[in-house]
C-alpha cells in the first residue's frame, strides 16, 4: 500500500492540514502548488459528496472513489471536519484508518490541547508537533 497524501479540511472549507509522502502519478508531471492541490481535492470531494446525496438521499455516504492513478478516501466527522487520503488504486477502504486518525491523533493531540485554536481562521494550519509525528509514524506503519 502506498499513501500519497493526506488533507484535513475544516467546516469553513479551508485546508488546515496537508501532508504528502509521495506525489501521485497523475500530479508528478504538473507544476501546481500544494494549496492548489488542496483546493482541487476539496472541490472534487465537495462535488462528489453532493452528487451522492442527491442521487442516494441523505443517508448515503460518500466513502471513496478511484481513478486510473489513485484512490481518494473520505471521512467526515460530526463537527464537519473532513479527512481525505490519497492512496494507490489497490488499497482497500481506508475509512477505519481515517476514523482512527481522528480519534487517536486529532482528538488527543489537537482537540484536547488547550493551546490549540478552536477555529483556524483564514486557513491557518494546524501546528502541533505531536500530531504531526504521530500521523507520520501511523502512516509509515501502514506502508
Amino acid at each position: 500500500m502506498v499513501v500519497y497524501s493526506f488533507y484535513i479540511f475544516d467546516r469553513h472549507t479551508e485546508c488546515i492540514y496537508q501532508k504528502s509522502w509521495l506525489p501521485p502519478p497523475s500530479i508528478q508531471t504538473t507544476t501546481t502548488s500544494s494549496s492548489d492541490n488542496a483546493k482541487l481535492v476539496f472541490g472534487t470531494v465537495f462535488s462528489l459528496r453532493n452528487m451522492v446525496r442527491k442521487l442516494g438521499g441523505e443517508d448515503d455516504a460518500f466513502i471513496s472513489f478511484r481513478t486510473a492513478q489513485y484512490k481518494l478516501h473520505y471521512y467526515e466527522t460530526a463537527s464537519s471536519l473532513r479527512f481525505v487520503m490519497l492512496t494507490d488504486i489497490s488499497t482497500l477502504s481506508m475509512r477505519n484508518v481515517l476514523h482512527q486518525i481522528y480519534i487517536n491523533l486529532w482528538v488527543e493531540y489537537v482537540v484536547k490541547n488547550p493551546l490549540s485554536p478552536v477555529e483556524h481562521k483564514g486557513g491557518e494550519g494546524v501546528r502541533n508537533e505531536l500530531f504531526e509525528l504521530g500521523l507520520d509514524q501511523f502512516i509509515r506503519g501502514l506502508m
